[in-house]
């Protein structure tokens, strides 16, 4: 039997239309971890994802999430620092920035998880669906 150890790497920036974000798990280990950065105004797509699974935790700034279970249908929530939320799979959820915003983003690790997107709406003009 191997002794436990740390396993150390460099996490993975990628640039969004809306921010960008700090990939720190990949998963690897079975979860995903990333820390959001939203420019004031910029929100993130319409989403749901088929199988991930995701909770969001708010470090600074403030958001306006909306989520529901069909567009016409979303409910919206005022998120500050502290504020967490748990978004199960086929829940459609966006997050707008009211301010510069910064989120922790915790998930699920299905295989295909990077594609587990479908977007309804889109600011930015990116694709509808990237299913696994």
């Amino acid at each position: 039997m191997t002794d436990p150890h740390a396993e150390f790497s460099r996490t993975q920036l990628q640039d969004k239309p809306w921010g960008h974000e700090a990939i720190y798990a990949a998963g690897e280990h079975g979860y995903v971890g990333k820390l959001i950065a939203v420019t004031a105004g910029h929100a993130l797509s319409l989403q749901f994802h088929e199988e991930k699974d995701e909770t969001l935790s708010v470090v600074s700034g403030e958001a306006t999430f909306e989520h529901g279970v069909s567009a016409d249908r979303l409910v919206s929530r005022v998120m500050r620092p502290g504020d967490t939320a748990h978004v199960p799979a086929r829940l459609l959820h966006r997050i707008t920035a009211t301010s510069d915003l910064v989120f922790a983003e915790s998930s699920t690790a299905a295989p295909g998880w990077r594609d587990d997107v479908t977007r309804l709406e889109d600011r930015y003009g990116r694709g509808g669906t990237t299913k696994p």
